[in-house]
């Protein structure tokens, strides 16, 4: 038995990083995973992996971004497992750029992933959480929280994603659904591995950003997102909790 049990948790991003961290971690404890991500192959592999768990799992191909799709995977979940008790919304991208120099379909296109994709995945998954008092996780940012350089489009993202987790909780609170976010920073990903710095730009306000002792793995982040999906946090809702090792202590 664990604090997963007979709970079903629909999870996007689960193709790798802190996604997939998530899913592992809920796995172990006895959840049921949908596996939500653009990336098919890579997304069943993880389904797969908490198969092995011991965990019911399945894996759909699922853009964000795109209404329909959304739709299609809540409808997926339900058929599958016949509700959902957590939205974990994880899926998001990051580049960097120079802002004087960052192209308009680029800032489209992260605000679209990063912030509408988490209205719409929420806005389609909102009848079901209201049903079983459940609870929305978003991945928010340090950068949504504190300047980071060359990450206009990102930080304005987060700090959407914010401002929407905190409207959620308050307009859905008394209704039992509850909404918390994850700010992270210094978390090694994917993401952070495609990192290059924009030609010109100030290697040293790197130092701002950085934790005070290490970078760690995504599973640091994963079992903040497992207890904010968990029952152990039903009294914890409207909060944006850092995880970033003292970085903006």
């Amino acid at each position: 038995m664990g604090r997963f049990t007979d709970q079903v948790v629909l999870l996007t991003g689960a193709a790798s990083g802190i996604g997939k961290a998530s899913v592992l971690r809920m796995a172990e404890e006895g959840a049921s995973v949908l596996c939500a991500d653009i990336q098919t192959q890579a997304a069943e592999a993880t389904a797969k992996e908490a198969r092995e768990l011991g965990a019911k799992s399945v894996a759909v191909r699922l853009d964000v971004s795109d209404p329909a799709s959304v739709q299609a995977g809540v409808n997926a979940c339900i058929e599958e497992f016949g509700r959902i008790d957590s939205l974990c919304n994880i899926a998001g991208i990051l580049r960097f750029d120079h802002t004087h120099e960052l192209a308009l379909d680029h800032w489209n296109q992260i605000l679209a992933v990063n912030l509408t994709g988490t209205f719409l995945m929420t806005q389609a998954a909102i009848p079901h959480l209201l049903e079983t008092k459940g609870a929305l996780v978003n991945m928010a940012s340090t950068a949504g929280l504190a300047g980071q350089p060359w990450s206009a489009a990102y930080a304005a993202s987060k700090g959407g994603v914010i401002a929407f987790t905190r409207a959620m909780a308050v307009e859905y609170g008394r209704q039992g659904m509850r909404a918390n976010a994850l700010a992270p920073g210094g978390i090694l990903t994917p993401i952070q591995n495609e990192f290059k710095l924009p030609e010109g730009a100030d290697a040293s306000l790197l130092q701002r950003i950085m934790p005070l002792d290490t970078m760690r793995g995504p599973e640091h982040a994963a079992s903040l997102v497992a207890f904010l999906a968990s029952p152990d946090s039903l009294h914890v809702n409207g909060e944006i909790i850092r995880v970033d090792g003292g970085t903006f202590a």
